[in-house]
């Protein structure tokens, strides 16, 4: 099924730009894999280099690169963990930028991978929220 058709719900929510690297990335890997979830995972991996998750959309970032350790592993599975598009290679300051967004309270006291769980934990329930 092309891209443009099973489009996800918070790429529907972001600029232009985002749906295209998803749907262009998405487009190959089903081309080169299949139908299926290699060819998703796939075209997040690609959106990731270039865009992070902000609540229920994709905002893109201030530098392109991997977003986090399952990023900078290269294709394949791995048994590192992916951030759930959060930018979690991004500094301290930038993550207390989008919590502050998300309106994460106990943010000022939190470290970087506190940071990283709660702004993964605040994307979920936009999500949630802008779906239902």
């Amino acid at each position: 099924m092309p891209a443009s058709e099973e489009l996800p719900s918070t790429l529907e929510r972001s600029p232009k730009h985002a749906q295209a690297i998803w749907s262009k990335a998405h487009d190959s890997a089903v081309q080169e894999y299949g139908e299926g979830e290699r060819a998703h995972r796939t075209a997040f991996a690609a959106l990731k280099h270039e865009y992070e998750k902000v609540g229920d959309h994709w905002e893109k970032k201030e530098s392109s690169g991997p977003s986090d350790a399952q990023a900078e592993g290269g294709a394949g599975r791995s048994e590192k963990k992916t951030q759930e598009g959060v930018d979690a290679n991004a500094t301290k300051e930038h993550l207390l930028g989008v919590a502050k967004k998300l309106d994460i309270s106990g943010r000022s006291s939190m470290n970087k991978d506190e940071l990283v769980e709660a702004i993964k934990k605040a994307n979920a329930r936009e999500t949630r929220k802008a779906r239902s």
